[in-house]
């Protein structure tokens, strides 16, 4: 059965726009669990719009699941993954002026300067994921620099499916990437897990794609925690994935 993780760096959105204590993302996290969220996932971005460098500690010392840390390769967020030693991290790229992170790394052009985060990070005994395209020559670039595993990068997925339906021919195309990039991770017997822009409407489809371990799925379950109540929304994006 297909895990779900849940990214609650928009609570942190919410905080920040007051500077101020609430909402909480520690109870966040706790409302996630216990509604059967079986990770959590926070991104520390490198200029801190969303998540802070406390969130990340008091997470790791309240939760109950495992933590997922979203990180860029640099040196300070290194060092700080190193000490809070999240169950996972997943490396991103990240650009100071996306709204959201915008596409997958570039694990084949930067394969020495990666391998070389990877092997600290699972010095620690931290799980390490890259997050890539729906691309075979990527993948295998992970499996080369020694991750553990690879999220892939659902963004084209969730946009083709908006804009034309799951029969148009760039939305079918973009799942063949998908399972042919899947196919390649487990054959190279890597972690498999699947992220960005999934939501209550494309994520049944996205079930079909074999070997699956988790979702890492955040704004459209923080959107719908708005109208239903954030447990109620994880209570049904859990639901959704496990009828498949």
């Amino acid at each position: 059965m297909i895990k779900l993780g849940v990214n609650i760096d928009h609570i942190a959105t919410i905080r920040q726009a007051r500077k101020g204590e609430i909402p909480s993302v520690v109870d966040a996290a706790l409302i996630c669990e216990k509604a059967g969220a079986n990770s959590i996932t926070v991104h520390l971005r490198e200029d801190r719009r969303h998540i802070q460098d406390k969130d990340v500690y008091d997470l790791k010392k309240s939760i109950k699941t495992k933590l997922n840390l979203e990180m860029s390769a640099t040196d300070d967020i290194i060092k700080i993954a190193l000490n809070v030693k999240p169950a996972f991290v997943c490396i991103v790229p990240e650009k100071r002026q996306e709204l959201t992170t915008e596409g997958g790394l570039d694990v084949k052009k930067n394969k020495k300067n990666l391998a070389s985060c990877v092997e600290k990070l699972k010095k620690a005994g931290i799980v390490v994921n890259m997050f890539v395209e729906a691309d075979i020559e990527q993948v295998l670039a992970c499996s080369q620099i020694g991750a553990d595993g690879v999220e892939i990068h659902t963004g084209k997925y969730a946009k083709f499916y908006k804009e034309n339906g799951r029969n148009s021919l760039n939305f079918k195309e973009e799942f063949e990437r998908i399972l042919k990039a899947s196919q390649e991770a487990t054959k190279n017997k890597l972690l498999l897990n699947a992220g960005h822009g999934l939501d209550y409407d494309n994520i049944k489809h996205m079930c079909k794609v074999p070997n699956l371990k988790e979702f890492n799925i955040g704004f459209s379950i923080i959107a719908q925690g708005i109208f239903t109540g954030l447990r109620t929304a994880v209570k049904d994006m859990k639901e959704l994935i496990n009828k498949g």
